[in-house]
C-alpha cells in the first residue's frame, strides 16, 4: 500500500509548470500592463523621495510625525533615526526600500480595503476566501519569487508583486474585522432614520472600522519592510541588497550595520503610526 502511494505521485509540479507556461503565453498583455503600472508607480514614488534634498525629506517626515503624534519624544526619535541613517551612508537604499513599502501600501490598501468591505457584507464569500488568505500568508515567500520572475523579469516589479501577495491578507482581514464588528444597534438606528446602504457604509461602518483599517495599514508597512531582503534576491534595490551581499561574502560588519538600519526604519515607522491604534 505504501509503495503504491509513493509511486503514484500527484503531478502538482508539472501541472503548475503547464499553468504558468499557459499564462505566460496567453496573458502576456495583462502582465505587461500590470508591469507598466507597477513600474510607473515605483518610479514616481522613488522620484519623490530621491529628488529633494535629504533634509527636505527629513523635515516632511518630522512634520508628519508631529501631526500624528504631538509628542516631542517621538519627534526626537525620528530625527535621531534619520541622523543615524545618514551617518551610516544608507540614505539611498533607505529611500529605495521606502519606495517598495509605500508602493505596497498603495496597492494593498487600494485592493484590500474594498475586498474586506465586500467580504464583511457577505459571510459566505469570506468563508471561501479564508483558505486563500491563509495560503498567501503561510506559503514560503521564496515561492512567490518564481512566478514573479517568470511574468515580470528581474527588478523592483517582481519584488513588489511578491510583497503584495504576502502582505495583502492583512488589510483584508483587518477591514473585515472592523466592518463586521460594527454594533448592530448603530446599523439599525441608521436604517431607521432612512439611511441608504451607501450612507450606512460611509457614515457608520467605515468610521467605526477606521481604527482597525489603520492597524491594517500599520501591519502592511511592517510586513512590507520585512520583505526587503527577500525582494533583493530578484533584483529589487534597497536595504536588502547589502544584507544579501554580506551573506554571500560572510561580512559580519556589513550585515550588522545594514540589518540595524532596517530595524531603525521599522521602529521609526511603527512609532510614527502608533497613534492610529487608538
Amino acid at each position: 500500500m505504501l509503495d503504491w502511494l509513493t509511486e503514484t505521485k500527484l503531478p502538482l509540479g508539472k501541472m503548475s509548470k503547464l499553468a504558468f507556461d499557459w499564462m505566460k503565453v496567453n496573458l502576456k498583455p495583462l502582465f505587461d500592463g500590470m508591469g507598466w503600472v507597477m513600474e510607473t508607480l515605483i518610479d514616481g514614488i522613488l522620484w519623490l523621495l530621491q529628488t529633494p534634498h535629504p533634509l527636505v525629506i527629513v523635515a516632511l517626515f518630522l512634520g508628519l510625525t508631529w501631526y500624528l503624534q504631538r509628542s516631542w519624544k517621538i519627534l526626537l526619535f525620528v530625527a535621531l533615526a534619520f541622523a543615524f541613517i545618514l551617518n551610516q551612508g544608507y540614505w539611498k537604499p533607505t529611500m529605495e526600500s521606502l519606495t517598495l513599502v509605500l508602493s505596497s501600501c498603495v496597492v494593498c490598501m487600494g485592493v484590500g480595503v474594498p475586498v474586506g468591505i465586500w467580504a464583511a457584507h457577505r459571510p459566505r464569500v469570506y468563508a471561501a476566501m479564508t483558505p486563500v488568505l491563509d495560503l498567501m500568508q503561510t506559503l514560503p515567500t521564496f515561492v512567490y519569487l518564481i512566478p514573479a520572475i517568470v511574468f515580470f523579469g528581474i527588478g523592483m516589479v517582481p519584488g513588489l508583486i511578491a510583497t503584495v501577495i504576502f502582505v495583502l491578507p492583512a488589510p483584508i482581514r483587518m477591514t473585515h474585522l472592523g466592518i463586521s464588528n460594527t454594533p448592530q444597534p448603530l446599523l439599525e438606528a441608521a436604517t431607521a432614520f432612512g439611511a441608504t446602504r451607501q450612507q450606512v457604509l460611509w457614515k457608520v461602518e467605515l468610521p467605526y472600522a477606521f481604527p482597525q483599517i489603520m492597524v491594517g495599514l500599520n501591519q502592511t508597512i511592517m510586513l512590507s519592510l520585512s520583505m526587503v531582503v527577500i525582494a533583493a534576491l530578484v533584483g529589487a534595490n534597497g536595504l536588502g541588497v547589502p544584507v544579501v551581499r554580506a551573506l554571500n561574502s560572510v561580512n559580519t560588519a556589513l550585515g550588522f550595520e545594514s540589518g540595524l538600519v532596517i530595524v531603525v526604519v521599522a521602529i521609526m515607522l511603527d512609532r510614527m503610526l502608533r497613534v492610529t491604534r487608538k
